[in-house]
């Protein structure tokens, strides 16, 4: 640091060097799994890398992120970079640098060095998960990281990823996540029968977003209302409000049949328009706001 509390008095300026060389290559998978490490870029996305970093580091874990880069112009829009990156390699770098090192065309003046963050299964649902999100063959890295990002917003416990799943590291999944990913548990290169079987077994239900399931989300939720409202007549088909493995397949083709046998209920989000179907980020949001309005109503509210 020098005494403005700047990293250093002069920038890196090479986008040649070996170190500059050596960061870029965390755009690829292969060095990504060499090393266990991978980019979070722009201000977002490290800001909260770094608010885990030092979480972890008050709670006696080891830290997440090992090197900052970051240009004068951000430091100046964001002053509390500064004092957030201390106790990591933090470095000021020039724009052309920065370029080198990001995924992105036009780098938002910060990158960080971050060591994987994914945990173990076995840790998520000993914790006792209301909500989890499952990635089925998501393949595409923005979606990937719009439904990570959908379930941090409704509270999810967790995400899972099955091994057929995209890299949730891919710089493009990264930055889809908003910095989501440095919120809650995320498992990658699940199997999703022994996934399924391990919820079963601690009583978390488990639903899979159908297009074609004969479970309508609107009916069921309307079904839950009423029996909040009246405390009586039948039993719900399934409560929205009980503990819940949301199912969430491949973009072209969806969950496949052996996925769809897995699930307690297949559910199919009502379209009202023209449109064929949702995406898959959308649909997500969809089912996780409904598990997630019914398990935060109070226990006696009445709609």
């Amino acid at each position: 640091m020098n005494e403005t509390g700047r990293p250093q008095d002069f920038p890196l300026s090479n986008p040649r060097a070996d170190r500059v060389r050596d960061v870029a290559k965390l755009a690829g998978r292969p060095a990504r799994l060499k090393r266990g490490q991978f980019l979070a870029e722009g201000p977002q996305a490290v800001r909260e890398a770094l608010k885990l970093h030092h979480e972890r580091l008050a709670a006696g874990a080891p830290g997440i992120v090992t090197e900052v880069f970051a240009s004068e112009a951000c430091l100046d829009r964001f002053p509390e970079f500064e004092e957030l990156a201390e106790g990591t390699n933090a470095r000021l770098a020039t724009d052309e640098v920065l370029a080198a090192m990001a995924d992105t065309v036009n780098p938002q003046g910060i990158i960080a060095v971050c060591g994987f963050v994914d945990v173990a299964l076995e840790e998520v649902l000993d914790a006792g998960p209301r909500l989890i999100a499952v990635l089925c063959q998501v393949r595409d890295p923005g979606n990937a990281g719009t439904v990570l990002r959908a379930a941090d917003s409704a509270g999810a416990d967790a995400v899972v990823l099955t091994s057929s799943s995209v890299d949730i590291y891919n710089p493009k999944a990264v930055r889809s996540t908003a910095g989501s990913l440095f919120h809650l548990p995320v498992v990658l290169g699940a199997d999703p029968a022994e996934l399924v079987a391990a919820c079963k077994a601690r009583g978390i239900g488990v639903l899979a977003a159908d297009g074609y399931g004969p479970l309508n989300l609107d009916a069921l939720q309307d079904e839950n209302a009423r029996r909040r409202l009246t405390g009586a007549g039948p039993e719900s088909i399934y409560d929205l409000a009980a503990p819940t493995a949301w199912l969430f397949g491949n973009e072209a083709q969806g969950l496949s049949a052996a996925e769809l046998e897995l699930a307690d209920h297949r559910v199919a989000v009502p379209v009202y328009g023209a449109a064929e179907s949702l995406n898959l980020g959308t649909a997500a949001t969809v089912c996780l706001y409904a598990s997630a309005r019914s398990q935060h109503l109070p226990a006696d509210a009445t709609a």
